[in-house]
């Protein structure tokens, strides 16, 4: 949209914001539509009122940052809050999405290492015995989850009618969450401003306290997870149906999820693993480096329809968990053309993970 189409009114915007929210109704259980709807109708309001002459944005991110202590948005509904948001920055001529407290500089990029079938099953028996030895205490009633992580991620920066590459500065991203999921507070300068973060406690604004799914789980969703990796793949892909480009790569992407920003209990970690393997498409790459810089192997899979490869990074000599990152691996069309291959369009490092007493409690160096 040029700079001298006219700007639609607020209330016509808000009109068709509704409309296309509507349409992901169907996706979400009874009272989490209206909830998303109020959080991202406030945040294009906010949006509209700090508009600016000169911004940049991004055009696509791996995940809507929105709190989610037992909450995920369907990628249909994670679309339609994109497109809203694409909308409201275009509309201005030259106005645009408030920025975030994260910095932004050149697009982060790597060299794509190579990828194999080879070994791949004795990688995975060696992860899963890792993970198997791993000291992982249980969470008691009372206590609390704490993920603290570094991230960053490449994105499409448009201003005026000029599109590059660009990327938001590595940054560190602190959550607590009770064992329930209905207690939860964020840190994160790329989703608010304020130092002190937000809450994420339930219920929400509706009063509703929305039951936890293997896209957005408690810890208590996740001790009563079956361990067996056929029947756990099995409802990993019944749970994640229509979501993603394939069935395949949104069952990879969902396992990874839970390694990351999650904390299964002892006994699950192995069976996700092993589930994992038994997806069409998995691979060994040799050399990957996490957020924080530290190599290791990696378990990974290229989303054919994005030309992304989603890669869960290792140490080599212990195998435990460091981080994830996705890289894109096969030049894209149209204006994706400009995330060339060796782009990585997401990266993240766990830092810390521990089970404390109080929300806002950090461990102890050696916690």
């Amino acid at each position: 949209m040029n700079a001298n189409t006219p700007r639609p009114h607020p209330a016509d915007q808000d009109r068709s914001i509704s409309e296309l929210l509507s349409g992901t109704a169907r996706d979400l259980p009874s009272g989490r539509h209206e909830f998303h709807k109020e959080r991202l109708m406030a945040q294009i309001h906010d949006i509209r009122r700090d508009e600016r002459t000169e911004t940049s944005a991004p055009r696509q991110q791996r995940r809507l940052r929105l709190p989610r202590p037992a909450i995920t948005l369907p990628l249909t509904a994670v679309a339609v809050a994109a497109a809203v948001v694409a909308g409201v920055w275009q509309s201005g001529g030259g106005a645009g999405v408030r920025d975030s407290g994260v910095a932004t500089g050149p697009a982060l990029t790597t060299k794509i290492g190579a990828a194999t079938t080879k070994g791949m099953p004795q990688l995975i028996d060696r992860i899963s015995l890792a993970a198997a030895d791993t000291s992982h205490p249980d969470v008691r009633p009372g206590q609390f989850i704490y993920i603290e992580s570094k991230s960053a991620d490449s994105f499409i920066k448009t201003v005026g009618d000029k599109s590059s590459l660009a990327s938001h500065a590595l940054h560190t991203r602190q959550v607590w969450e009770s064992a329930d999921g209905t207690e939860g507070w964020l840190i994160d300068p790329s989703v608010n401003d304020s130092p002190e973060g937000e809450t994420l406690s339930l219920p929400d604004e509706q009063g509703n306290t929305p039951e936890a799914t293997l896209n957005a789980p408690s810890y208590d969703y996740l001790a009563k997870l079956t361990t067996d990796p056929d029947e756990l793949l099995a409802k990993i892909y019944k749970e994640t149906e229509g979501m993603g480009n394939t069935p395949d790569q949104q069952a990879f992407t969902t396992i990874g999820d839970l390694l990351g920003e999650s904390y299964p209990p002892a006994e699950l970690y192995p069976a996700l693993f092993k589930a994992a393997a038994k997806i069409p498409g998995v691979v060994v790459v040799d050399d990957a480096v996490d957020a924080a810089g530290r190599h290791g192997i990696a378990v990974a899979r290229l989303d054919e329809t994005s030309g992304q490869r989603e890669e869960w990074i290792f140490d080599r000599k212990t195998h435990v968990f460091l981080g994830e990152r996705t890289v894109q691996v096969r030049k894209g069309t149209g204006t994706d053309a400009l995330i060339t291959p060796g782009t990585v369009t997401f990266t993240s490092a766990i830092m810390k993970r521990a089970v404390v007493d109080e929300m806002k409690q950090t461990p102890t160096r050696n916690g």
